[in-house]
């Protein structure tokens, strides 16, 4: 295949297929226009009826001809601030976009840009990555062709065609990389936030706050018109321009840290946020108190336990199962298991422990136990596990056993037989012991004659 063919070839698919166009050399978007009707109650009170239309977002030139002429039509035409730039390569079918309308509650002020009027209409339009790799929130400006007094609010919008075409600029934009962020304890985090205006030397104000349950508070505070600076944890070099980064950097992170994250830009009359999720995420710690092989007689008994230390959130889930060494069936699951409490620790983290009283019998012999530990900072569940391994009483390792408990016997009987006859009643105890001795001796015997 030639290489001009090639470049014929992407040329169309571009320009056809919606999906494989890049946001840079993107024309259009299919948007929703989020539209708000305010009536008053029979009570007086306000009450807000959404309406969702179909809408279309059309970048080009002042003029330029509506796509669809049949739906409405938000014409981008050229400014400073582009929104495409800022998508980093995503393609259209990725965008999710949505168009408001803005009000400046009450504040009558022109536009410092140039060709604003007081009487201007203003929009915000977002766009969000399906798969959450950024939000962007533009102010669209539009000069209506018939100006009307004072400021648009929500209680008198100018009404929209469903075939208007609403010329636009983009003056403005707030974005975030990072909308959701997962971080385990201990780590430094940076939770993104990026400006963009349209004029120089603009009157900026940047607030970072941390909003916990209804607790509020002010991280980072900065006034470019009095240069006053409270807080800190954003690079001051960033707010300086037309276009900056005002990026909050976290110190190390506790369990205290989470919580929603507000960065806010405001250069009156426009104000815009984003709400920034900080969830704090850390993996369990799971241990046995069992050696990897447990070995038991028949009959015998032993108390096993899973501990899962050092969590958070709160949540997780323990459960005992046992299966063939040979994996030959499904795993059974446990249904005798005990759980204790949950532990708090100082540093916000919790623990759990999850057991039960292992009754060995020769059919166990050579199953796999094994404690499986979900939790929400883990993709896959935690496995740790042992080997059974159950002996007839009685046999070789029975015998090995019973002979390590005589010699230990013996030798305590050599050090009584030092010891004792010191003492007063020495010969009265050592007729004993020389007694028990001779019985141990006649039953480890018996045992030997039955194994042979």
């Amino acid at each position: 295949m030639s290489l001009n063919l090639i470049i014929i070839l992407s040329l169309f698919l571009c320009a056809v297929v919606p999906g494989l166009r890049t946001t840079e050399q993107l024309s259009w978007l299919p948007c929703r226009l989020v539209d708000e009707h305010v009536n008053l109650n029979s009570e007086g009170y306000a009450e807000t009826q959404y309406e969702h239309r179909d809408a279309l977002l059309q970048f080009g030139h002042q003029g330029d001809a509506a796509l669809n002429p049949n739906t409405i039509t938000f014409l981008n035409t050229g400014s400073k601030v582009d929104m495409r730039k800022y998508t980093e390569g995503a393609v259209a079918d990725q965008l999710q976009c949505e168009i408001r309308r803005y009000s400046t509650e009450g504040i009558q002020m022109r536009w410092p840009g140039l060709g604003a009027q007081e009487q201007d209409i203003w929009f915000t339009c977002t766009l969000r990555h399906e798969d959450g790799l950024f939000v962007i929130t533009s102010f669209l400006r539009h000069a209506p062709a018939t100006p009307t007094p004072g400021q648009a609010n929500f209680r008198r919008w100018a009404p929209i065609a469903d075939t208007e075409t609403l010329t636009t600029s983009t003056v403005m934009l707030v974005l975030t990389r990072s909308p959701s962020v997962r971080a385990g304890l201990l780590s430094h985090q940076s939770l993104h936030c990026q400006f963009a205006v349209d004029h120089k030397a603009p009157n900026l104000t940047v607030e970072w706050r941390l909003q916990q349950r209804s607790e509020r508070i002010t991280l980072f505070r900065h006034a470019s018109r009095s240069g006053q600076t409270e807080g800190s944890g954003v690079a001051l070099k960033g707010l300086k321009g037309s276009e900056g980064d005002v990026s909050l950097t976290l110190p190390a992170t506790k369990t205290t840290s989470e919580g929603t994250y507000v960065c806010s830009v405001s250069v009156p009359p426009l104000f815009g946020s984003h709400d920034i999720s900080l969830h704090i995420m850390e993996p369990p710690r799971v241990s046995l108190n069992t050696d990897p092989t447990v070995s038991l007689v028949d009959g015998g008994e032993q108390k096993v336990v899973c501990q899962a230390e050092g969590y958070y959130p709160l949540d997780v889930d323990i459960e005992w199962f046992r299966e063939p060494s040979d994996g030959g069936l499904l795993p059974e699951k446990l249904d005798t298991v005990l759980y204790s409490s949950h532990r708090h620790h100082r540093d916000g983290t919790y623990s759990l422990s999850a057991f039960f009283l292992l009754h060995a019998t020769l059919q166990d012999s050579g199953y796999k136990y094994f404690c499986r530990v979900s939790h929400s900072s883990l993709r896959m569940p935690i496995r740790k596990s042992f080997i059974l391994t159950v002996t007839e009483f009685g046999s070789w390792d029975s015998m090995l056993w019973l002979v390590l408990v005589s010699g230990f016997v013996l030798v305590m009987v050599a050090i009584l037989y030092v010891m004792l006859p010191r003492l007063t009643l020495g010969n009265v105890m050592w007729s004993a012991c020389k007694d028990n001795l001779s019985t141990l001796n006649i039953f480890f015997l018996s045992q030997q004659d039955e194994q042979t």
